[in-house]
């Protein structure tokens, strides 16, 4: 099986959670954190903050990890590295995503995450502030 490793980026403003919607390919419409594939040679937190540069046109600060997600999708294994990240700038501009919102703790259920994101969902609601 084909193996994807990746970083995600759980970036929290004001005891909120973004979450990006995703607007292409097999899942598209769903949701999930903002993030991408690890390139050969880059640490995870290089790649995260590379991703969110191209992503979101923004900057962040890696504060923390949070955890690591095995999955198997139908096509792919994914290893995902969630960490807990923090703005650096306001700005925030959806390069690739087809929307996205700030969800309190108690809002997390109200977008269709992708499988790989919900145990971090259920993680994030037991310990909010990491």
């Amino acid at each position: 099986m084909k193996q994807i490793e990746v970083a995600a980026a759980i970036i929290r403003k004001e005891e909120r959670i973004f979450a990006t919607q995703r607007g292409y390919g097999e899942w598209k419409d769903w949701w999930e954190f903002p993030g991408g594939k690890i390139e050969a040679g880059e640490t995870p937190e290089e790649a995260l903050r590379r991703e969110i540069r191209e992503e979101l046109s923004t900057e962040i600060s890696v504060d923390e990890f949070f955890c690591t997600v095995e999955y198997d999708y139908p096509k792919f294994h994914l290893t995902m590295h969630c960490y807990l990240c923090s703005l650096l700038t306001d700005a925030l501009h959806l390069n690739e995503h087809e929307a996205a919102r700030w969800l309190t703790p108690a809002e997390l259920d109200t977008v269709r995450w992708l499988p790989a994101d919900k145990s971090i969902i259920e993680k994030l609601k037991l310990h909010p502030e990491g």
